[in-house]
């Protein structure tokens, strides 16, 4: 499994957000721990059903978009 095929597409989940493997885990909001100060050792121990790959997968595709490419949805 590459890093961004982590990152789904979903319009039944999240409102379409892109979010991380399925679930209701949003890449804004795992940005947002990050942003916030947590570290990525943080946010595994308070989140157990992420995984460290789930973060990097999140933000390959924040600097993708902000590359102004466009990533293949997953």
């Amino acid at each position: 499994m590459t890093l961004l095929n982590r990152i789904t597409i979903d319009p039944t989940i999240c409102h379409g957000k892109p979010c991380i493997r399925g679930m209701r885990w949003p890449v804004e909001v795992v940005l947002d721990l990050l942003g916030s100060g947590m570290t990525i050792d943080n946010i595994l121990e308070d989140h157990p059903e992420l995984e460290r790959d789930d973060i990097i997968a999140a933000l390959n595709y924040a600097r993708i978009l902000l590359s102004g490419q466009i990533p293949a949805a997953a």
